[in-house]
C-alpha cells in the first residue's frame, strides 16, 4: 500500500500543479467576467471572424495538402526525406518570424508586388483577413500534409496488391481505397488545424487588427492594452474557453479510425500512373516547397547582412528568451514525465496533462493578470508568468509523444524490472530515461521551440523594458525598422532551429538502441 502511494504521489502532485495553473486563472476569469454583459457588438463580430477564418484556413490547408501528400506517397526521388523534413519547418518556426518572411514575399514592397509592378499590374496587400488566412495556411499546410501522408502510408500493402490483381487503375484506387482513407483522416486533420487557428494571436496582431479582421484573442489584447477594460477582457477570455471546449468536444466525436484492418507490413505498392499524373505530382511538390521555403529564404537573405548592426537591447532580449526556453523546457519535462508514466494506469493523469488545451496563452495570461494585480505590479511577474504559461501549453504535446512509448515500455519491461528489483530512482536512471530518450528529446525540442517563439503572455505583462526576442522583433516591426527586424527574425529562427535540433540529437544519442 505504501509503495502504491509513493508511485502515484509524484504524478498526483504534477496533476495538481497543472490543474491549479489552468483552473485558478480560469476561475479568476469567470469571476471577473460576471457573465457576458461587458461584450460589445464588435466583440460578436470578432467571434464570427474567428470562427470563419479558422474554418476557412483549415479547409484550405486540407485541400492543398491532399495532392501534396498523395504525390509524396507515390513518388520516390533523391532528397525526398530531407524535403519532407524541411517542409515541416514552419511547424516550429516562431510565428512572428514567419510573418516577416511572408511580408518579404507578399508585402507592399515584397517580391510578388515588385513583379506585378514590373508587369504593370495592380499590387496586392497582405494585411487584412486574406493575410491572416494566408499565414495560417503557411503554418498548417505542413501539419495537414504530414497527417494525411500518414493516412496514405497506413493503407496496407495487401489492399494495394489486391487492387492491382483486380486491374484497378488510379481512378479505381482513388475511389475504393484513397477516399475511404481520407474520410477517416480529414475530419481529425481539419479539427486539429481549426483549433490551432482559433487561438492564433501573433498572426492577427501583425496582419489583421482592422475592424473586419479582429479575432477574439486580438480583442482580448486590445481590451487590455488600449482600453484597460478588465471586465470585457475577462468576458472575451470566457468566450474563447467555451469555443475551445466546443471544438474539442466535436473533435473527440468526429475523428473516426480507419477501417482497412491490419496488414503484414510488406513493402508498399504504389500506383504511379502515366505522364500526366507524374507532372501533376511534380507540380504539387514543387509548389508546396516554393510556398513554404521561399519566405524562410527571404528572411535569411535580408537578415544575415544586418546581424552585426543589432543593438545591445536585442541581444539582451535574446538572452532572456534563451533562459525562458531552457527553464520552460525543464519544467515541461518535469511535469510530463510523471504524468506520462502514470497515464496507462490512471486516466486522470492524461486528463490533467490535456487540461491546458482548453485555454490559450492569452486566456491564461488574462487570469493570472487578474490574480496578481491587487497584490503586485503585474509587470514584475512578466517572465515567471510567461515561463509558466509556456510550460503548461507545451505539456499536452509532450505527453502525447510520451504515452505510446510508455505503454510499450511497461508492457515489455515491467516484469523484468520487477524480477531485478529495479525501483524508483534506479529504474528511472537505468530503464525509463534511456528507453524514453528519443521522445523526451523530441518533446524537449518542441517545448523549447514553442517557448522561443511565444508572443502571447509577455505582451500583457511587459512594461516595455522586460522583453523577449519575439516582443523586441514585434516592436522593431512597429517602428518600421524592417532591416533590423529581419536580422532579429533571422537570429530567432536560427536559435529556435538550433535548440530543437540539439534537444532532438541529445535524445537520439542517449537512446541505447
Amino acid at each position: 500500500m505504501a509503495r502504491r502511494l509513493r508511485e502515484i504521489s509524484l504524478p498526483a502532485l504534477a496533476a495538481a500543479l497543472v490543474a491549479g495553473l489552468v483552473l485558478v486563472p480560469l476561475g479568476a476569469v469567470v469571476i471577473r467576467a460576471g457573465g457576458f454583459s461587458a461584450l460589445r457588438g464588435a466583440d460578436l463580430a470578432a467571434l464570427r471572424f474567428t470562427l470563419w477564418q479558422a474554418a476557412l484556413s483549415a479547409a484550405l490547408s486540407c485541400l492543398l495538402a491532399m495532392p501534396v501528400a498523395r504525390a509524396l506517397n507515390r513518388r520516390r526521388f533523391a532528397g525526398r526525406s530531407v524535403l519532407i523534413s524541411l517542409m515541416g519547418a514552419p511547424f516550429i518556426l516562431p510565428t512572428i518570424v514567419a510573418v516577416i518572411g511572408l511580408i518579404a514575399i507578399f508585402g507592399r514592397r515584397g517580391a510578388l508586388n515588385a513583379g506585378l509592378e514590373a508587369l504593370g499590374l495592380p499590387t496586392l496587400t497582405i494585411y487584412g483577413a486574406h493575410g491572416v488566412i494566408l499565414a495560417h495556411v503557411f503554418f498548417n499546410l505542413p501539419l495537414a500534409t504530414r497527417m494525411i501522408l500518414h493516412g496514405w502510408q497506413a493503407i496496407p500493402a495487401e489492399r494495394m496488391r489486391l487492387a492491382a490483381s483486380l486491374g484497378f487503375g488510379p481512378a479505381q484506387v482513388q475511389r475504393h481505397l484513397e477516399w475511404p482513407m481520407l474520410r477517416s483522416v480529414l475530419p481529425g486533420t481539419f479539427l486539429a488545424i481549426f483549433l490551432v487557428c482559433l487561438t492564433s494571436f501573433a498572426v492577427a496582431l501583425t496582419l489583421g487588427g482592422g475592424p473586419r479582421a479582429t479575432t477574439v484573442e486580438l480583442a482580448i489584447y486590445q481590451a487590455f492594452r488600449f482600453d484597460f477594460d478588465l471586465g470585457r477582457a475577462a468576458s472575451l477570455a470566457l468566450v474563447q474557453v467555451f469555443v475551445c471546449l466546443a471544438a474539442l468536444a466535436v473533435a473527440s466525436r468526429l475523428t473516426a479510425p480507419p477501417a482497412f484492418g491490419a496488414g503484414l507490413d510488406r513493402a508498399p505498392m504504389r500506383f504511379g500512373g502515366g505522364r500526366a499524373l507524374l507532372v501533376q505530382d511534380l507540380l504539387a511538390i514543387a509548389g508546396a516547397a516554393a510556398f513554404l521555403l521561399t519566405p524562410i529564404g527571404a528572411i535569411v537573405a535580408r537578415g544575415l547582412p544586418a546581424l552585426p548592426d543589432l543593438s545591445p537591447a536585442i541581444w539582451r532580449a535574446c538572452a532572456t528568451s534563451l533562459g525562458l526556453a531552457a527553464a520552460s523546457t525543464l519544467l515541461t519535462l518535469a511535469l510530463a514525465l510523471p504524468l506520462s508514466l502514470a497515464a496507462p494506469r490512471h486516466r486522470w493523469a492524461e486528463g490533467a496533462a490535456m487540461l491546458p488545451m482548453v485555454a490559450s496563452s492569452l486566456v491564461l495570461g488574462t487570469g493570472l493578470f487578474l490574480i496578481a494585480r491587487p497584490f503586485v505590479n503585474p509587470a514584475t511577474l512578466a517572465l515567471p508568468v510567461t515561463l509558466l504559461a509556456n510550460a503548461a501549453l507545451s505539456l499536452p504535446f509532450v505527453v502525447r509523444l510520451l504515452i505510446p512509448e510508455v505503454r510499450v515500455l511497461q508492457a515489455d519491461y515491467d516484469r523484468l524490472a520487477a524480477s531485478l528489483n529495479l525501483r524508483e530512482l534506479a529504474r528511472l536512471r537505468l530503464l525509463t530515461l534511456p528507453r524514453l530518450a528519443r521522445p523526451l528529446g523530441f518533446g524537449a525540442g518542441l517545448s523549447a521551440a514553442f517557448s522561443m517563439g511565444d508572443l502571447g503572455v509577455i505582451t500583457l505583462f511587459s512594461d516595455g523594458e522586460t522583453r523577449t526576442l519575439p516582443l523586441a522583433l514585434f516592436q522593431l516591426m512597429g517602428a518600421y525598422r524592417m532591416d533590423q527586424a529581419a536580422a532579429a527574425a533571422c537570429l530567432l529562427m536560427a536559435l529556435t532551429f538550433a535548440l530543437f535540433w540539439a534537444c532532438d540529437r541529445i535524445g537520439h544519442h542517449a537512446d541505447p538502441r
